[in-house]
């Protein structure tokens, strides 16, 4: 796919640059270290980034399994739907990286995050098919210079393609800004790993670690990576042996208690594997991190908890 500035699909929500000012911004909580949980009150973990700070997300919204749910089910997506646009409505991070979201799902996060935003990326089948590991940002900070996406195999340009013992297609959407609040470029990588294979992973860690040490600007990698954190073959090739810094651990402030972020709908516990991350360049300052519990109702908007970070580029 050639790399391009316009994105025209309806999906996509706006140009870059779309009207409306960036009004008053708070940060409600990264003042104070304590760790609080987010139960589906008003007041955001991060919610919308102040000044030079950027607010990442990590989001695996979960696929529409339509025809083999029923209304009560904790995994209804037209029960889901709202709450995924409830949180987002919330939270407004600058960038978001989705995982598992359908073509017919997007609708949803759009009107989540609102006007301004926009969006890069397709599905991994190609065109509008398969799900999507898309990139939303705030186009009226940052303006989209390119983005491109390829599929984790040994043919990474042939749509559909799966060489690593993977059964399930995976991809890489990833994309160059310009950020209006500090002059910087910043590449955003988005990704969701393989949930079986062990190789699949692991070759996919070191495309994206490649792609990163070749990226010549920051970095901000997000990912349902399907590994846990600090002890998996795939955190070693980005984080350890990669350089890339692990945000719930290297930030100044912990905004939540420390759980697992695929509770499958169930309470979150802190013996959880980690398997959501956001990974950042080194030089990248991260002020906060949280794993985000938010409920309505008692009804979580997916079977992973987002994550989130926030950050500035230096």
């Amino acid at each position: 796919m050639s790399r391009t500035t316009a994105i025209s699909r309806r999906t996509m929500l706006a140009a870059a640059g779309a009207a409306g000012a960036l009004g008053a911004l708070s940060l409600p909580a990264t003042a104070s270290a304590a760790p609080r949980t987010a139960p589906g009150g008003s007041r955001p973990v991060i919610g919308r980034a102040r000044g030079e700070w950027l607010h990442a997300m990590s989001f695996n919204v979960r696929y529409d399994r339509e025809g083999e749910t029923r209304p009560g089910d904790p995994d209804y997506w037209p029960e889901r739907a709202p709450l995924t646009t409830a949180f987002l409505r919330l939270e407004q991070p600058t960038i978001l990286g989705v995982q598992e979201a359908e073509f017919n799902q997007l609708a949803a996060v759009e009107e989540g995050l609102g006007r301004g935003y926009a969006m890069a990326g397709y599905g991994r089948d190609g065109g509008a098919a398969g799900e999507y590991s898309a990139i939303f940002y705030d186009a009226r900070r940052l303006t989209l210079l390119w983005w491109d996406q390829f599929w984790l195999s040994d043919t990474p340009k042939v749509i559909g393609s799966a060489t690593w013992g993977n059964s399930v297609t995976r991809i890489v959407t990833w994309a160059r800004f310009h950020d209006a609040a500090t002059g910087r470029e910043l590449v955003h990588v988005s990704s969701h790993f393989d949930h079986q294979s062990e190789t699949a992973r692991v070759r996919s860690a070191e495309v994206v670690r490649d792609l990163v040490a070749d990226a010549e600007a920051p970095v901000v990698f997000t990912a349902d990576c399907n590994a846990a954190a600090e002890s998996s073959a795939a955190y070693g090739v980005l984080v350890t042996d990669g350089g890339l810094q692990d945000t719930w651990r290297a930030a100044e402030h912990r905004l939540t208690p420390a759980v697992g972020t695929f509770p499958n709908y169930g309470t979150p516990t802190p013996d959880g594997d980690r398997i959501d991350w956001i990974l950042a360049t080194p030089g990248v300052e991260v002020r906060a991190a949280a794993i985000n519990t938010w409920t309505r109702d008692g009804r979580y908007p997916s079977d992973h908890t987002p994550v989130q970070a926030l950050l500035r580029l230096r």
